[in-house]
């Protein structure tokens, strides 16, 4: 037992070096934890190709858990093998089986149905979906920006380690400028106690609070939608694509690390249409890039 604590606290302290978010922590440690009880505790310098397509086909087929669920595990076993066992594993070609996919077609909302949302909100809230909306950022994005993230002389917005781990900058919407002054840009209005160090400081607005605001906007807005955070994500691609705006520049502007990750756009316009805007658009991409506008601002 001694041993797996040791195993589990160098695994929180390499994660914390890595400056990888607390929600992920937990992830990888929930998920390591669970591998080596899954094989009696045993020792993962003890185990190898065979353990881990084991663990990994059981979470499919007894666990009945999810292809993301799954590749979590499998990026947190990754992790522990790589970073702290000094193993490499990707040469193993690990062959479990994995678990069922299932297609979904991404909600996005017009621009119309993205303003009544808007006008459904109130203070704080209704300043946060905007910029989630006006530079499509994802919801752990927008929390954890700051004020030094924001460049008025430039009209621009930093992302610093952003889930593909590529910084970038996004055009600041010039209708929103005017109101940012804390150490987060949207802090809680109670203190709360940082749960790695103990420190009582003043945290940004949790998720959950925000997605039960946007929820409650759609409702009065009365769209037959199922509206959530990512949904302004979403609808920002889409509607630069309508206004023309190619596909590499859309892609660089969300964090993503190639234009394949957004073939859910297909499923939102005819294929013929994208594989045509893309093809002539991309001779014209960089000079694009200078003319680069938030949806907010058309």
């Amino acid at each position: 037992m001694s041993g797996k604590k040791k195993l589990l606290d160098i695994v929180r302290d390499k994660i914390c070096f890595k400056h990888y978010s607390l929600s992920t922590e937990k992830t990888y440690v929930h998920w390591i934890k669970h591998y080596i009880l899954f094989h009696n505790k045993k020792h993962p310098v003890e185990m190898g190709k065979n353990e881990i397509e084991e663990y990994l086909t059981f979470l499919a087929t007894n666990k009945k858990v999810s292809p993301t669920t799954q590749n979590q595990a499998f990026a947190a076993i990754l992790f522990l093998y790589r970073e702290i066992l000094g193993v490499d594993i990707s040469e193993w070609n690990i062959q479990a089986l994995r678990a069922q996919e299932r297609k979904h077609i991404p909600v996005v909302l017009t621009k119309d149905e993205v303003q009544k949302v808007l006008q459904n909100l109130n203070g704080t809230y209704k300043l946060m979906v905007t910029l989630m909306y006006g530079c499509g950022l994802r919801m752990s994005e927008l929390l954890n920006l700051q004020v030094k993230d924001i460049d008025f002389g430039f009209d621009k917005i930093y992302i610093w380690n952003s889930k593909s781990l590529k910084d970038r900058t996004i055009p600041l919407p010039l209708k929103i400028k005017d109101e940012f002054k804390w150490q987060y840009l949207f802090p809680m209005t109670k203190i709360s106690t940082d749960p790695r160090t103990g420190i009582k400081r003043r945290h940004h607005i949790l998720e959950k609070t925000l997605g039960r605001n946007i929820k409650t906007a759609a409702q009065k807005a009365n769209l037959n939608k199922r509206v959530t955070s990512h949904i302004f994500r979403h609808s920002y691609a889409t509607h630069l694509l309508q206004a023309g705006i190619d596909l590499r520049s859309i892609q660089e502007l969300l964090g993503h690390k190639s234009v394949e990750t957004l073939k859910w756009l297909h499923h939102t316009f005819a294929l013929a249409t994208v594989v045509s805007a893309f093809s002539a658009r991309h001779v014209v991409s960089e000079m694009n890039k200078a003319k680069l506008i938030s949806p907010l601002d058309f």
